[in-house]
């Protein structure tokens, strides 16, 4: 990541243009310029902001934005490459515990749900019949 913050800063510096200026005029902040430059993606709230300004400050530097999306992309498999799998598994767990107490609508129950509520409301009704007509025959 600091090889694309170190070609931004080149390439800025190259057309004697200061931070203040260029977050100026692409409208992004001051803090945000110095963060990409020095590399420091943790300054940031999500990836996709990060592309945004690579692509944004790229085109407004005439540098070849893609490539450097792209480097970014490289940096990022890197990077997430070197997760392991067992905090991956630990991480998958946290989620399936959360979708479990999630609430749910019946329109939204997936397909294992939605059977075992079919066969409730169709013993619900069996039973509701044999009642009818047990009531209707006088014997309760």
């Amino acid at each position: 990541m600091e090889d694309i913050g170190l070609k931004f800063k080149t390439a800025r510096e190259s057309i004697d243009m200061t931070i203040e200026e260029v977050a100026e005029d692409i409208k992004y902040d001051k803090s945000e310029i110095e963060n990409l430059e020095a590399g420091n993606i943790k300054a940031f709230n999500d990836v996709l902001s990060v592309k945004k300004i690579i692509e944004v400050y790229g085109k407004y530097l005439g540098l070849d934005y893609e490539d450097l999306v792209d480097e970014f992309n490289e940096y990022l498999f890197d990077f997430t490459s070197k997760i392991s799998l067992t905090a991956i598994k630990k991480a998958n767990k946290k989620n399936d515990k959360k979708e479990k107490n999630k609430l749910q609508s019946p329109y939204t129950l997936d397909s294992k749900d939605r059977s075992k509520l079919i066969k409730i409301v169709i013993g619900v009704m069996i039973i509701l019949i044999i009642l009818f007509i047990l009531f209707r025959e006088g014997i309760l």
